[in-house]
Formats: structure tokens, C-alpha cells, sequence
């Protein structure tokens, strides 16, 4: 199975997707907590700032002392990596591929051509890991809707994503 989902059709630049990458990303969210009642979004920016301005204070008032549990946060982390399952938004993907001002609909092909308007790209999530594993079967993504209205039953074979 072709793991590469191209997006194309009316945009400036035709792109190329490879979700197998994507569990390297900052931007993946965990669907569980997505879907619970405790997750919120953050802005990247504003989040980093935060912690940068809390270090630096921290470090003026204590000095610079690093944690001695980097080695377990870290074996927390690749364990949780190899057994949540994640997505991402397609919303910047989209916006990277520059739809054309003529585009009014991104059109998802998969098990069937689904039409979402433009404006609404943002409620959606691209999923490419189950339980830690890629999406091989019947992948290699799932679209799911934000508002979890489609969680039990994605769209799934999802193939490529093209804007008219």
C-alpha cells in the first residue's frame, strides 16, 4: 500500500503528505485525550514562551539545575509513542499547498469522495496511528471530525486530498 498522500487540484503547489513521519511531529495530538474532556488547544508560540520565560526565571532565582529524571521522561514518552494512537490537524497542509482563490472545497478521496468547504478544514484530523501501530490495513490515514461525530466509524483508505 502507498503510504505518500499526495493534495492537489486547484492549488499553487502541489504537495506530497508522509504520515509515517508524523509521529515525530510536535503538532500530533493523543485521540484519547483529544476526545476527553481535559484536552485544550495550545498555541506552539505561546506555549514555548511560557516555558522559556518559567526556565529563565527559575534559573535567575535557583541557578541552572537539570532534572534528574530525563532518562525516565524520556522512556515514558517512546512508550506512550509505541501505544496511543494519533493524529493531525490537515489544516496547515492545506494552507501550506496555498489553495488557489477560485477553490471553494477540499475533496477527501477515500473508501468514498467526501466535500468539505474550505472554512471547515479546521474541524478536521488527519489519524495515522492506532495503539502505536501505522494505519496499514485500510489506511494509511482516517479522517475524523473534532467534534467526534465520526469516531467510531472514520473515513478510511483515505488516498489523497484534492482542492476544487
Amino acid at each position: 500500500m502507498e503510504m505518500i498522500i499526495p493534495v492537489k487540484g486547484n492549488v499553487k503547489f502541489p504537495i506530497t503528505i508522509d504520515p509515517t513521519v508524523w509521529i515525530f511531529d510536535d503538532r500530533k495530538v493523543d485521540l484519547d485525550e483529544f476526545f476527553s474532556e481535559q484536552y485544550k488547544e495550545v498555541n506552539a508560540e505561546e506555549e514555548y514562551t511560557d516555558v522559556t520565560s518559567k526556565q529563565w526565571s527559575r534559573e535567575i532565582t535557583e541557578g541552572a539545575v537539570f532534572p534528574p529524571t530525563l532518562k525516565s521522561e524520556k522512556k515514558y514518552e517512546r512508550t506512550k509513542l509505541l501505544t496511543n494512537s494519533y493524529a493531525m490537524a490537515i489544516q496547515p497542509f492545506i494552507q501550506n499547498a496555498e489553495p488557489l482563490s477560485s477553490a471553494t472545497y477540499l475533496v477527501v478521496e477515500g473508501e468514498e469522495e467526501v466535500r468539505y468547504p474550505l472554512s471547515e478544514i479546521a474541524s478536521l484530523l488527519v489519524q495515522f496511528s492506532e495503539k502505536g501501530k501505522p494505519l496499514k490495513e485500510d489506511g494509511p490515514v482516517y479522517l475524523l471530525h473534532k467534534d467526534g461525530s465520526n469516531l467510531t466509524a472514520p473515513l478510511k483508505h483515505v488516498r489523497a486530498f484534492r482542492v476544487e
